[in-house]
């Protein structure tokens, strides 16, 4: 079957209310983009937690529509632009032919084995190891975060690598699809918990952990704390962003055992002082590695401190 896409450019005020108005008028799916993608003018869209857009549109957006091949593209148009008040000549299209693919072998097509680090590999399941000796995680893409493809999950990674946490304990908190987890089960941690606030991320990371034989035990954050274990670890690694781990110093550094390490991520190279701040009282975080923008503090707790377990 082949479809055809029904392109619209209009300003911010009227992107999201075209886009449903298209979907009730016919379209099979609606996609909102910045029309200046690619130029001096485009507009960054998503920020921190707190500081996201109420829309998502950008001021110049593109509204790309998919029709049925055999729809009246015309007639879907009008209908969305009379349902949203607009006349017919205020809503200028383009149509564009999007030919039939085998979309799963397309979808895959993308998504290449990741080395990270000096020995880590993180394969899609449907390819082969590169170097079957390394350490390899298959890994699909999904709906949690973290495949090894972002700068901020490979600083992890790597410090996991260059830090092996061989028979020591392991905090990985905001675990996504358990990949930081993984990667320190299969570098030897004795005992890795993996802590996220998303049900479905936890989910996700169960079936990454058994697909990769990992014995990794993970908590939702009031589950965890109703289990009765220990709350100190040897090593913490937190990938969040900046804003969600100044607020969770307390708590993170709480986590951490006299001696132990902390390890975050998601902070840009411009955040590392405000970060650094907010637990300059509990222990010392300076910069351990810096890629695209992004860094990875690390830090050592005294070995004289007490952990709070908060």
């Amino acid at each position: 079957m082949s479809w055809t896409e029904i392109v619209i450019e209009v300003a911010r005020t009227h992107a999201e209310a075209l886009s449903d108005a298209l979907i009730d008028a016919g379209a099979l799916s609606v996609s909102v983009e910045d029309a200046d993608f690619g130029t001096a003018a485009e507009q960054p869209l998503f920020g921190e937690p707190g500081m996201e857009p109420k829309e998502a549109a950008w001021e110049h957006s593109r509204v790309v529509a998919l029709t049925p091949v055999e729809a009246d593209q015309a007639a879907i148009v009008a209908a969305a632009a009379s349902a949203i008040g607009l006349a017919h000549s205020e809503v200028a299209f383009t149509l564009r032919p999007v030919a039939d693919q085998d979309w799963v072998r397309l979808t895959q097509s993308q998504f290449e084995p990741i080395h990270i680090g000096k020995n880590i590999w993180v394969v899609p399941s449907w390819h082969d190891a590169p170097d079957p000796s390394a350490l390899v995680l298959e890994l699909d893409p999904g709906l949690a975060f973290g495949t090894g493809s972002h700068p901020t999950t490979r600083l992890c990674m790597e410090w996991l690598e260059a830090n092996a946490p061989a028979g020591l304990t392991v905090l990985d908190y905001g675990c996504g699809s358990g990949i930081l987890a993984m990667v320190a089960k299969k570098l030897g941690a004795e005992k890795v918990v993996g802590i996220d606030i998303d049900p479905q991320a936890i989910e996700s990371a169960i079936f990454n952990t058994e697909r990769n034989h990992c014995e990794v035990a993970y908590y939702l954050p009031d589950d965890f704390a109703a289990s009765g274990q220990t709350h100190a670890f040897d090593v913490v690694v937190a990938n969040i962003l900046a804003n969600p781990l100044k607020l969770m110093a307390p708590m993170l550094a709480g986590r951490i055992k006299p001696g132990g390490r902390l390890v975050l991520s998601g902070v840009l190279a411009t955040q590392v002082e405000e970060v650094a701040a907010a637990y300059a009282p509990f222990l010392t975080l300076t910069v351990w590695a810096e890629h695209e923008g992004w860094v990875a503090l690390a830090g050592q707790l005294s070995p004289l401190a007490e952990s709070s377990g908060q």
